[in-house]
């Protein structure tokens, strides 16, 4: 039976937020309930998201905007320039989508169906954090995030503190203060795996509208045009509640550093069995790589 799944992202900014949609979609395990968008122009995220999603010949599911600005505003929103160029034309600015904002649709779809909803967070956890703050018990099934970095001694190339957590790190500590069941895809795995110009092939020619947009938008992203990959942070994430083989996890306990001078929205974890997080320690690349072309091309 697919897993009922919301997808929280701030898709058009980094393209792997795309390609994770794109991996729901071509995946029939995942049953897509519905959108979040969230962090900065949440309009035009869900404006992007939508037009892919008409692309794919999906015209009723919801698609939500949520929050804007981190949870107590004290970081900038970063913005890279180049969002939703390539997919969105002017003749899109009125494309619409759901009025119901993305917490009240996350927090309305988690009662109507409780213990049944398996919640995507693909970017910063400020629409998640907001909903369990008015609903301390929401009743999710599971939570599965691509954020974080563990930093071990052979990952020292890494960063202290990953976006998503670093966008807002008190959202992130209210996600991981909370006993839902959470698994955490880092930055350790993500950084492992990508796509390359032949999977970009590949799924052209499965010849579609969608994957034809979905090649286009991989190909116009900066990184890949300067390196002729890019990195699958997020649909590792996806990847991971379709075939959980793909990685193998530890149980911790995850704090985050609120207050650190060079630390802030760092992770810091350690081994605990009574901890609700399950952190993904290692990932079969070729496999999964290979997976998410497959399943992509054959859409």
């Amino acid at each position: 039976m697919p897993i009922d799944v919301i997808l929280d992202t701030d898709i058009a900014t980094d393209i792997d937020d795309c390609l994770a949609l794109s991996l729901i979609l071509a995946s029939p395990e995942l049953n897509l309930r519905g959108i979040a968008c969230v962090y900065g122009d949440v309009d035009l995220r869900a404006r992007y998201a939508t037009k892919l999603l008409r692309l794919r010949g999906i015209t009723d599911l919801p698609v939500t905007a949520g929050v804007r600005n981190p949870l107590l505003n004290k970081r900038p929103i970063y913005w890279g320039g180049h969002e939703g160029s390539g997919l969105l034309t002017p003749d899109d600015a009125a494309i619409p989508y759901s009025s119901e904002h993305a917490v009240d649709f996350i927090i309305r779809m988690a009662h109507e169906n409780p213990g049944q909803i398996h919640l995507i967070g693909i970017a910063p956890l400020t629409n998640i954090a907001t909903a369990l703050i008015r609903e301390p018990n929401l009743p999710l099934k599971h939570i599965t995030l691509m954020g974080g970095v563990i930093r071990g001694p052979g990952r020292l190339d890494l960063p202290y503190s990953e976006h998503n957590i670093v966008s807002d790190p008190d959202a992130a500590h209210v996600v991981f203060s909370s006993k839902i069941p959470t698994t955490l895809i880092p930055l350790d795995l993500t950084t492992q795996v990508r796509v390359t110009a032949d999977g970009v092939r590949r799924i052209r020619a499965g010849g579609s509208a969608y994957q034809a947009a979905v090649a286009d938008q991989v190909e116009a992203y900066p990184f890949y045009q300067a390196y002729r990959w890019t990195l699958l942070h997020d649909p590792l994430a996806v990847a991971s509640i379709i075939d959980p083989t793909l990685v193998r996890t530890e149980r911790v306990r995850v704090d985050v550093e609120l207050r650190g001078e060079h630390t802030l929205g760092a992770t810091l974890m350690r081994l605990d069995p009574q901890g609700s997080v399950e952190v993904a320690v290692e990932v079969d690349v070729p496999r999964f790589e290979e997976f998410f072309v497959r399943r992509l091309e054959a859409m």
